[in-house]
């Protein structure tokens, strides 16, 4: 196999937000080229859905301010400090947007994004033995709550009416970690 690694040569930040930071790296090329990569770098998240044993799950209904519309979502946040550990990122986030707390969780995978212009991470968990706790949003932060069958929302995700990656993904990876251990949700 062919060596395709690309290797910076300079890198420059173009912004230093609270939380994205932007940069320009010159890189060369496997040919010796060189070319520029714009990249962001993200601290990486955790994605959790959340399945009740009668075959529900929650999403959260939220607006998003980059593409200008509201999605229905797997609750999700990101890793708050570096080597947060994406497990106790999914309890936290799982109550904090739903209000419920989970008495397991399974780490069912993990993807990247937005390979082209990110280093983002989102580890993706199963919750189990759910029970209520209190949501407790942050300063800024709305969402609606949306209970419905785990089916229900597979299937919106595999028909394209979910449009959000991350929850498609989260959605497909439950589902085959439960075809997998062949586990009632």
């Amino acid at each position: 196999m062919a060596d395709l690694t690309e290797t910076s040569l300079s890198s420059e930040q173009l912004v230093d937000g609270v939380l994205l930071k932007a940069f320009r790296d010159e890189v060369r090329l496997p040919d010796d080229a060189t070319s520029v990569r714009e990249w962001i770098d993200h601290p990486g998240a955790s994605a959790i859905v959340p399945l009740f044993e009668d075959g529900r799950t929650l999403l959260v209904r939220q607006f998003r301010y980059p593409p200008r519309r509201t999605f229905l979502e797997v609750p999700a946040g990101k890793i708050d400090v570096a080597g947060e550990d994406p497990e106790e990122v999914a309890a936290r986030e799982l109550e904090e947007e739903t209000g419920w707390r989970a008495g397991r969780f399974a780490h069912v995978g993990a993807a990247y994004p937005c390979i082209g212009y990110s280093n983002e991470q989102i580890h993706v968990f199963t919750a189990h033995d759910l029970e209520r706790g209190t949501q407790a949003l942050a300063d800024g932060e709305f969402v609606e709550v949306v209970e419905l069958p785990f089916t229900e929302a597979l299937a919106r995700a595999r028909q394209g009416d979910l449009k959000d990656m991350k929850t498609v993904t989260a959605l497909v990876y439950a589902a085959a970690h439960l075809n997998e251990t062949s586990s009632p949700v």
